[in-house]
C-alpha cells in the first residue's frame, strides 16, 4: 500500500515540475512518517499522528528547524496533493521557528586567499559565486544563452522560487567565462560528431525540440567530464559540474588558505551583498541581484557591514 501510494506521490510530483531534489526529499518524509507509525496508512491519520512525528524529530532526533519544516511540508503535499484531503488540523500544525542567524562573511583578502588555491575550473565557478551572487546551483547550471559578455549581465533561470533574474557580471570573469564557452561548444560538437549525449533539457523542450540538446545555446558553460544517466528518464546525457564537486574544491581552499570561519559556496554570496553594501550600493538594487522576495530578507547584511555591530567602533578604543 505503501509503494503504491509513494508511486502516486512521485508522478504527481512530476506533473507539477517539481525538482529533482524537492522530489527526494518529499518522498523520503512521507516514507518516514508511514514507516514511524508502523505502516499505518496515513489515511487513518490525523493531527496526533502528525504532531508526534515532528516532536519525534524535534527531541529524540535533535533535527534543525529547516529539517522539521520540510518534514512538515513533505506531508502535507502528502495529504493535500496526492490523498486530497484538506483537514482543518493541517492549518493548526505549528511550524518550528527558524532562529534569525546572522550570515557568514569574508572579508576581502580572505576571499582572495582562498580563490588563490582554487584550480579550473571551479576557480571561475567561486568567481560568479562572489562576483555575481550567485547561489551553487544557478552557477554550475549556467547555460550559454543566459551570459552576456558585451553587457556584462547574467540571466539566472528558475533560481529559487521558480524566479528568473538578471545580475552583474565582473570584467575579471569575461576572459575565463568565454573560454570556458569555447571549450563546452567544443565538447559539444564532439557529442554530436559521436551521436551520442547532448545536453539535459528542462521539462518537456527535449520532445518539443529533439535537436535543441546540441544547439550551442543550451549548453551548460560548465558541462561535466563524463556523460552520466538523467535520473527521472534514464537518457545518458551531458550533465554540469555537480555541486558537490564545487563544495568539496572550497573546503580544501579555506583549509589550505587557513580561513578558520566556515567556508561553504553560499558564503561568498553573503559577502557579495554585504561587500555591495559597504561599496555603497543601495539595498533595492542588491535585493533585485539577489533575487530576494522581499527587502527584509536583504536587511540582514546591514548587521554585518564595515567593522563590528552595524559599523559601530568600540568605545574601549576610544579611551587611548
Amino acid at each position: 500500500m505503501a509503494e503504491k501510494l509513494l508511486d502516486r506521490m512521485r508522478r504527481i510530483i512530476r506533473l507539477k515540475h517539481y525538482s529533482v531534489r524537492t522530489e527526494k526529499a518529499y518522498l523520503h518524509w512521507a516514507r518516514r512518517f508511514i514507516l514511524f507509525h508502523g505502516k499505518r496508512h496515513p489515511k487513518t491519520m490525523g493531527a496526533e499522528e502528525v504532531t508526534a512525528f515532528l516532536s519525534y524529530l524535534a527531541v529524540d532526533r535533535h533535527c534543525a528547524p529547516a529539517t522539521q519544516n520540510q518534514a512538515l511540508n513533505g506531508v502535507l503535499f502528502l495529504y493535500r496533493r496526492v490523498l486530497e484531503i484538506d483537514l482543518p488540523w493541517l492549518d493548526e500544525v505549528v511550524r518550528a521557528k527558524r532562529p534569525a542567524r546572522i550570515p557568514v562573511v569574508l572579508t576581502m583578502a580572505e576571499v582572495r586567499a582562498v580563490l588563490a588555491h582554487m584550480t579550473p575550473p571551479c576557480d571561475l565557478l567561486v568567481r560568479l559565486l562572489y562576483g555575481s551572487g550567485l547561489r551553487i546551483g544557478e552557477a554550475t547550471g549556467l547555460r550559454v544563452k543566459d551570459v552576456d559578455l558585451e553587457r556584462r549581465s547574467i540571466t539566472v533561470r528558475d533560481g529559487k522560487g521558480a524566479k528568473d533574474r538578471i545580475t552583474v557580471l565582473a570584467d575579471s570573469c569575461v576572459t575565463g567565462l568565454s573560454e570556458r564557452i569555447e571549450h563546452s561548444l567544443a565538447l559539444c560538437a564532439d557529442d554530436r560528431l559521436r551521436r551520442r549525449g547532448g545536453v539535459i533539457l528542462p521539462h518537456a523542450l527535449e520532445r518539443k525540440y529533439p535537436n535543441a540538446r546540441f544547439e550551442d545555446g543550451w549548453q551548460f558553460v560548465f558541462p561535466a567530464r563524463n556523460l552520466s544517466r538523467e535520473p527521472r528518464t534514464g537518457r545518458v546525457a551531458r550533465y554540469h559540474v555537480f555541486n558537490s564537486t564545487v563544495q568539496r574544491a572550497v573546503k580544501r581552499a579555506a583549509n589550505r588558505a587557513g580561513i578558520r570561519k566556515p567556508v561553504t559556496c553560499h558564503v561568498f554570496r553573503h559577502s557579495f551583498a554585504t561587500h555591495l553594501l559597504e561599496s555603497g550600493a543601495d539595498i533595492r538594487t542588491i535585493q533585485q541581484l539577489l533575487g530576494h522576495s522581499d527587502v527584509r530578507t536583504t536587511m540582514i547584511y546591514t548587521h554585518v557591514v564595515q567593522r563590528g555591530a552595524l559599523g559601530a567602533r568600540s568605545p574601549l578604543d576610544g579611551l587611548g
